[in-house]
Protein backbone atom coordinates (compact mmCIF):
# COMPACT_ATOMS: atom_id res chain seq x y z
CA UNK A 1 0.00 0.00 0.00
CA UNK A 2 1.45 3.26 -1.20
CA UNK A 3 2.51 5.77 1.50
CA UNK A 4 0.42 8.86 1.77
CA UNK A 5 2.51 10.92 -0.13
CA UNK A 6 2.62 8.71 -3.06
CA UNK A 7 -0.55 9.43 -5.93
CA UNK A 8 -3.22 7.41 -5.24
CA UNK A 9 -6.19 6.37 -2.99
CA UNK A 10 -4.13 6.06 0.25
CA UNK A 11 -2.80 9.92 -0.23
CA UNK A 12 -6.97 11.25 -1.24
CA UNK A 13 -7.72 8.99 1.72
CA UNK A 14 -5.33 10.76 3.94
CA UNK A 15 -5.52 14.22 2.89
CA UNK A 16 -9.24 14.32 3.59
CA UNK A 17 -9.51 12.43 6.50
CA UNK A 18 -6.92 14.30 8.15
CA UNK A 19 -9.94 17.84 6.58
CA UNK A 20 -12.36 15.97 8.49
CA UNK A 21 -11.41 13.97 11.31
CA UNK A 22 -14.59 11.67 12.50
CA UNK A 23 -17.12 13.07 9.76
CA UNK A 24 -14.74 11.82 6.79
CA UNK A 25 -16.47 8.18 6.38
CA UNK A 26 -20.21 9.35 6.46
CA UNK A 27 -18.74 12.38 4.13
CA UNK A 28 -17.29 9.91 1.52
CA UNK A 29 -19.97 7.66 1.92
CA UNK A 30 -22.45 10.72 0.69
CA UNK A 31 -19.58 11.44 -2.20
CA UNK A 32 -19.98 7.75 -3.76
CA UNK A 33 -23.80 7.73 -3.37
CA UNK A 34 -27.05 9.51 -5.33
CA UNK A 35 -26.43 12.97 -6.28
CA UNK A 36 -29.60 15.63 -4.81
CA UNK A 37 -30.97 17.86 -8.40
CA UNK A 38 -33.67 20.59 -8.35
CA UNK A 39 -35.82 20.80 -11.66
CA UNK A 40 -35.32 24.17 -12.70
CA UNK A 41 -38.39 25.29 -14.94
CA UNK A 42 -40.49 28.30 -14.58
CA UNK A 43 -38.62 30.53 -17.30
CA UNK A 44 -37.27 27.51 -19.38
CA UNK A 45 -38.82 26.09 -22.61
CA UNK A 46 -37.57 22.61 -20.97
CA UNK A 47 -37.09 21.59 -17.58
CA UNK A 48 -33.66 21.25 -16.39
CA UNK A 49 -31.96 19.72 -13.29
CA UNK A 50 -29.44 21.06 -11.12
CA UNK A 51 -28.09 20.73 -7.62
CA UNK A 52 -29.98 22.59 -5.27
CA UNK A 53 -26.93 23.98 -3.93
CA UNK A 54 -25.61 25.32 -7.56
CA UNK A 55 -29.09 27.48 -7.82
CA UNK A 56 -28.45 29.15 -4.70
CA UNK A 57 -24.84 30.06 -5.49
CA UNK A 58 -26.09 31.66 -8.59
CA UNK A 59 -29.08 33.22 -6.64
CA UNK A 60 -26.20 34.65 -4.41
CA UNK A 61 -25.63 37.36 -7.09
CA UNK A 62 -29.52 38.67 -6.98
CA UNK A 63 -28.70 39.56 -10.01
CA UNK A 64 -32.10 41.72 -11.35
CA UNK A 65 -33.38 42.74 -15.05
CA UNK A 66 -31.09 45.30 -16.35
CA UNK A 67 -27.69 44.78 -15.06
CA UNK A 68 -24.86 43.65 -16.73
CA UNK A 69 -23.66 40.24 -15.44
CA UNK A 70 -20.38 37.65 -16.39
CA UNK A 71 -20.39 34.13 -15.88
CA UNK A 72 -16.64 33.83 -16.54
CA UNK A 73 -16.54 29.44 -16.33
CA UNK A 74 -19.80 29.00 -17.49
CA UNK A 75 -19.81 25.28 -18.77
CA UNK A 76 -21.75 23.20 -18.76
CA UNK A 77 -24.85 25.82 -18.48
CA UNK A 78 -26.93 25.72 -15.53
CA UNK A 79 -26.02 28.33 -13.19
CA UNK A 80 -25.96 30.47 -16.68
CA UNK A 81 -29.56 29.15 -16.92
CA UNK A 82 -30.63 30.61 -13.47
CA UNK A 83 -28.90 33.88 -13.97
CA UNK A 84 -31.03 34.06 -17.47
CA UNK A 85 -34.41 33.53 -15.98
CA UNK A 86 -33.20 36.40 -13.01
CA UNK A 87 -32.36 39.19 -15.78
CA UNK A 88 -35.43 38.42 -17.85
CA UNK A 89 -34.19 39.37 -21.13
CA UNK A 90 -33.17 42.60 -19.98
CA UNK A 91 -29.40 43.52 -19.18
CA UNK A 92 -26.80 41.60 -20.73
CA UNK A 93 -25.27 38.27 -19.82
CA UNK A 94 -21.93 37.21 -20.94
CA UNK A 95 -21.20 33.34 -20.62
CA UNK A 96 -17.70 32.44 -20.45
CA UNK A 97 -16.18 28.75 -21.21
CA UNK A 98 -12.65 28.26 -22.34
CA UNK A 99 -12.87 24.60 -23.28
CA UNK A 100 -14.34 24.78 -26.81
CA UNK A 101 -16.07 21.02 -26.56
CA UNK A 102 -17.10 22.54 -23.03
CA UNK A 103 -18.53 25.56 -24.81
CA UNK A 104 -20.39 23.46 -27.48
CA UNK A 105 -22.40 21.89 -24.54
CA UNK A 106 -22.89 25.78 -23.30
CA UNK A 107 -24.65 26.55 -26.62
CA UNK A 108 -26.85 23.46 -26.52
CA UNK A 109 -27.96 24.02 -23.69
CA UNK A 110 -28.84 27.67 -23.71
CA UNK A 111 -30.31 26.67 -27.28
CA UNK A 112 -32.71 23.77 -25.66
CA UNK A 113 -33.72 25.15 -22.40
CA UNK A 114 -34.35 29.38 -23.26
CA UNK A 115 -36.72 31.12 -24.74
CA UNK A 116 -35.21 33.08 -27.34
CA UNK A 117 -36.07 36.34 -25.83
CA UNK A 118 -34.01 35.27 -23.14
CA UNK A 119 -31.21 34.15 -25.26
CA UNK A 120 -31.53 37.74 -27.03
CA UNK A 121 -29.09 39.17 -24.64
CA UNK A 122 -26.67 36.15 -24.02
CA UNK A 123 -23.31 36.32 -25.41
CA UNK A 124 -21.19 33.17 -25.32
CA UNK A 125 -17.35 33.96 -25.31
CA UNK A 126 -14.49 31.21 -24.99
CA UNK A 127 -11.42 33.66 -23.82
CA UNK A 128 -9.32 33.19 -20.51
CA UNK A 129 -11.01 33.58 -17.84
CA UNK A 130 -7.88 34.89 -15.53
CA UNK A 131 -7.23 37.39 -18.28
CA UNK A 132 -10.78 38.72 -18.17
CA UNK A 133 -10.22 42.06 -16.56
CA UNK A 134 -7.49 43.02 -18.77
CA UNK A 135 -9.93 43.37 -21.52
CA UNK A 136 -12.72 44.84 -19.37
CA UNK A 137 -12.20 46.28 -16.58
CA UNK A 138 -15.01 47.33 -14.08
CA UNK A 139 -17.66 46.76 -16.66
CA UNK A 140 -20.17 44.33 -15.14
CA UNK A 141 -22.50 44.73 -12.27
CA UNK A 142 -22.05 41.20 -10.90
CA UNK A 143 -19.68 38.24 -11.42
CA UNK A 144 -20.12 34.98 -11.01
CA UNK A 145 -16.53 32.70 -10.51
CA UNK A 146 -17.68 29.16 -10.67
CA UNK A 147 -14.07 28.03 -10.96
CA UNK A 148 -12.41 25.01 -11.71
CA UNK A 149 -11.98 23.21 -9.09
CA UNK A 150 -10.67 19.29 -7.34
CA UNK A 151 -14.60 17.77 -7.54
CA UNK A 152 -13.82 15.39 -5.32
CA UNK A 153 -17.25 14.13 -5.88
CA UNK A 154 -16.10 12.95 -9.50
CA UNK A 155 -12.72 11.53 -8.05
CA UNK A 156 -13.85 9.03 -5.69
CA UNK A 157 -16.05 8.15 -8.47
CA UNK A 158 -13.13 7.39 -10.87
CA UNK A 159 -10.85 5.26 -10.52
CA UNK A 160 -8.56 6.61 -12.72
CA UNK A 161 -9.08 9.74 -11.37
CA UNK A 162 -8.43 8.42 -8.15
CA UNK A 163 -5.27 6.69 -9.02
CA UNK A 164 -3.12 10.01 -9.88
CA UNK A 165 -5.29 12.25 -6.94
CA UNK A 166 -1.66 14.14 -5.09
CA UNK A 167 -1.90 16.79 -2.41
CA UNK A 168 -0.57 18.73 -6.04
CA UNK A 169 -3.94 18.66 -7.82
CA UNK A 170 -5.12 21.14 -5.42
CA UNK A 171 -2.48 23.52 -4.53
CA UNK A 172 -2.92 23.58 -8.61
CA UNK A 173 -6.63 24.43 -8.93
CA UNK A 174 -5.85 26.51 -5.50
CA UNK A 175 -3.35 29.02 -8.09
CA UNK A 176 -5.70 28.84 -10.75
CA UNK A 177 -8.50 29.95 -8.88
CA UNK A 178 -6.87 32.81 -7.28
CA UNK A 179 -6.42 34.26 -10.63
CA UNK A 180 -9.75 33.61 -11.84
CA UNK A 181 -11.34 35.28 -8.47
CA UNK A 182 -8.86 38.06 -9.22
CA UNK A 183 -10.00 39.11 -12.86
CA UNK A 184 -13.32 38.66 -11.74
CA UNK A 185 -12.91 41.48 -8.47
CA UNK A 186 -11.26 43.56 -11.58
CA UNK A 187 -13.70 43.05 -13.73
CA UNK A 188 -16.73 44.33 -11.43
CA UNK A 189 -17.82 47.55 -11.04
CA UNK A 190 -17.57 49.78 -7.66
CA UNK A 191 -20.74 48.72 -5.79
CA UNK A 192 -20.68 45.46 -7.76
CA UNK A 193 -20.80 42.20 -6.30
CA UNK A 194 -19.30 38.62 -6.97
CA UNK A 195 -19.81 35.05 -6.16
CA UNK A 196 -17.24 32.94 -5.98
CA UNK A 197 -17.72 29.25 -5.80
CA UNK A 198 -16.86 25.53 -5.96
CA UNK A 199 -17.71 22.06 -5.62
CA UNK A 200 -14.49 21.68 -3.48
CA UNK A 201 -13.72 19.94 -0.20
CA UNK A 202 -10.53 21.47 0.05
CA UNK A 203 -9.97 24.63 2.11
CA UNK A 204 -6.85 25.33 -0.03
CA UNK A 205 -9.46 25.78 -3.25
CA UNK A 206 -11.78 27.73 -0.72
CA UNK A 207 -12.00 29.99 2.30
CA UNK A 208 -8.06 30.46 1.49
CA UNK A 209 -8.68 31.59 -1.74
CA UNK A 210 -11.29 34.50 -0.77
CA UNK A 211 -8.45 35.18 2.04
CA UNK A 212 -6.19 35.74 -0.66
CA UNK A 213 -8.75 38.07 -2.66
CA UNK A 214 -9.38 40.14 0.28
CA UNK A 215 -5.92 40.75 1.31
CA UNK A 216 -5.29 41.26 -2.53
CA UNK A 217 -7.92 44.11 -2.24
CA UNK A 218 -6.67 45.88 0.98
CA UNK A 219 -9.76 47.44 1.96
CA UNK A 220 -11.18 48.03 -1.56
CA UNK A 221 -13.63 44.51 -1.21
CA UNK A 222 -15.33 43.15 1.63
CA UNK A 223 -16.50 39.64 2.40
CA UNK A 224 -20.40 38.76 2.24
CA UNK A 225 -22.45 37.78 5.55
CA UNK A 226 -21.62 33.60 5.76
CA UNK A 227 -25.20 32.60 4.10
CA UNK A 228 -25.44 35.95 1.72
CA UNK A 229 -28.50 35.03 0.14
CA UNK A 230 -28.06 31.46 0.20
CA UNK A 231 -31.56 30.42 0.63
CA UNK A 232 -32.64 32.21 -2.70
CA UNK A 233 -33.83 28.61 -3.40
CA UNK A 234 -36.97 26.52 -2.91
CA UNK A 235 -35.34 23.63 -1.20
CA UNK A 236 -34.05 24.81 2.16
CA UNK A 237 -30.25 23.58 2.18
CA UNK A 238 -28.40 22.90 5.51
CA UNK A 239 -25.34 25.59 4.61
CA UNK A 240 -22.60 25.52 7.35
CA UNK A 241 -20.94 28.82 8.14
CA UNK A 242 -16.92 28.90 7.21
CA UNK A 243 -14.56 31.97 7.83
CA UNK A 244 -15.33 34.03 4.54
CA UNK A 245 -18.26 31.98 3.25
CA UNK A 246 -20.38 28.61 3.52
CA UNK A 247 -20.31 25.31 2.57
CA UNK A 248 -23.05 22.72 1.81
CA UNK A 249 -21.95 19.14 2.04
CA UNK A 250 -23.26 16.26 0.92
CA UNK A 251 -23.64 14.30 4.11
CA UNK A 252 -25.78 16.85 5.48
CA UNK A 253 -27.86 17.81 2.67
CA UNK A 254 -29.12 14.75 1.64
CA UNK A 255 -26.50 14.40 -1.30
CA UNK A 256 -26.81 17.50 -2.44
CA UNK A 257 -23.26 19.73 -2.78
CA UNK A 258 -20.76 19.94 -1.93
CA UNK A 259 -20.86 23.55 -3.04
CA UNK A 260 -18.47 26.05 -1.02
CA UNK A 261 -20.38 29.82 -1.80
CA UNK A 262 -18.24 33.39 -0.80
CA UNK A 263 -20.13 36.74 -1.19
CA UNK A 264 -17.36 39.48 -2.03
CA UNK A 265 -18.49 43.20 -2.91
CA UNK A 266 -16.52 45.93 -4.07
CA UNK A 267 -16.74 49.12 -2.20
CA UNK A 268 -18.44 52.30 -4.32
CA UNK A 269 -16.19 54.98 -4.99
CA UNK A 270 -16.64 58.23 -1.79
CA UNK A 271 -17.84 60.96 -2.76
Amino acid sequence: MPMARDPGPAAFEHYYEQLYRDRWDALRKALLGEARYQELNGCLTTPYFLDPASVAAAGALEAVPGQEVLDLCAAPGGKTLVLACRLAGSGRLVANERSSARRARLRRVLEQHLPEDLRAIITVTGHDAARWAIHEPAQYDRVLADVPCSSERHVLQSAGELAKWSPSRTKRLAQAAYAIGCAAVDAVRPGGRVVYSTCALSPLENDVVVARLLDRGRGAIAAGPAVYNLRSTSIRLPWEPTEHGAVLLPDAAAGAGPMYVAVVEKRAAQA
